[in-house]
């Protein structure tokens, strides 16, 4: 995977942040996927997934559902290969999001967040188009998991890489890559307090649907972890963290003021794990956190302005 994207990728820069070692109580790094193309790790499995497609595939057209951040990587890398593609879309989602994918060209396609992925089936079986799914896809994870290698690459002893998670295909991926790799440190996945459906998941050993919350997490709504990504977790994550809304929030204006990262509410959950001290890390100890995008707008900054830290 990381051979076959490497031409349409960026190697994001993994960055030490001295200024927020206080709040975090450890020496805190970051791997910014806020600064790959279309502003978040996405890219990675997309690019992935649509370039091991056969002609008759690609001719035929793609379609994907997605809260955000894939729909801009599925419509970013449709337009670069010259490929028809449709997004289906929660109506949930922030409207910059959706703009965000219209302008690479693709179709879009509303409904509910439980609906998602049944629409997108009924969509594909009737026109013909491939599913390019977010999370639960073996090309799609081998993608995503090229953050794992890069972060391997830079030879930091680190003892804490924190993950978000969602679906679990940055996290299946990074952390079977890195485990793989011989890291010795922890993976530790970080989901929203209200919806925590990899601890349930894995307290239940097999995938469970809880219901769907509102959470300011706009890019960590997916209710059900994905089967393969399940496997892939209970096997090399080593612990689950889950952080509230509000602390997330205090993160996202911590990385944005004290660490000058730009990082949307969601990429901020592995600060707010820290912050709220969810995980015993000592003064020493490295920590990476992968700022999995960096994808907001005006409207989110300014919910920041009242937040203290």
């Amino acid at each position: 995977a990381r051979e076959k994207i490497k031409p349409f990728i960026v190697k994001t820069p993994l960055i030490r942040i001295q200024n927020l070692d206080e709040y975090a109580g450890c020496e805190v790094y970051a791997k910014l996927e806020n600064m790959q193309n279309t502003k978040a790790f996405k890219l990675r499995g997309a690019m992935n997934k649509i370039l091991s497609l056969t002609d008759e595939e690609k001719e035929a057209g793609i379609i994907c559902s997605s809260s955000g951040n894939h729909g801009q990587a599925v419509s970013y890398t449709s337009k670069l290969l010259g490929i028809k593609a449709t997004i289906v879309i929660p109506e949930t989602a922030p409207e910059f999001k959706v703009e965000a994918i219209r302008k690479h060209g693709a179709a879009t396609e509303f409904c509910t967040v439980d609906d998602r992925f049944i629409v997108t089936e009924q969509l594909a079986e009737k026109h013909g188009y491939t599913i390019v799914p977010p999370f639960e896809d073996d090309l799609v994870i081998a993608g995503q998991g090229t953050v794992g290698l890069e972060i391997m690459d830079e030879e930091i002893p680190f003892d804490h890489v924190l993950v978000p998670a969602s679906g679990g295909g940055l996290l299946g991926g990074v952390s079977t890559a890195m485990k793989e790799s011989g890291f010795k440190g922890k993976v530790i996945g970080v989901e929203p307090e209200r919806l925590p459906r990899y601890t349930k998941s894995l307290e239940a050993g097999k995938p469970v649907q809880i219901e769907s919350q509102k959470t300011i997490a706009d890019a960590l709504v997916v209710n059900r972890p994905g089967t393969l990504n399940f496997e892939m977790v209970q096997k090399y994550v080593d612990e689950f963290l889950s952080v509230s809304d509000e602390t997330m929030l205090k993160a996202q204006k911590m990385m944005l003021m004290e660490g000058k990262v730009l990082a949307e509410v969601s990429s901020a959950i592995g600060l707010g794990a820290l912050l709220d001290k969810k995980l015993d890390v000592k003064k020493d100890d490295k920590v990476c956190l992968v700022v999995s995008g960096g994808n907001l707008g005006f409207d989110q900054l300014e919910l920041l302005q009242d937040i203290e830290y």
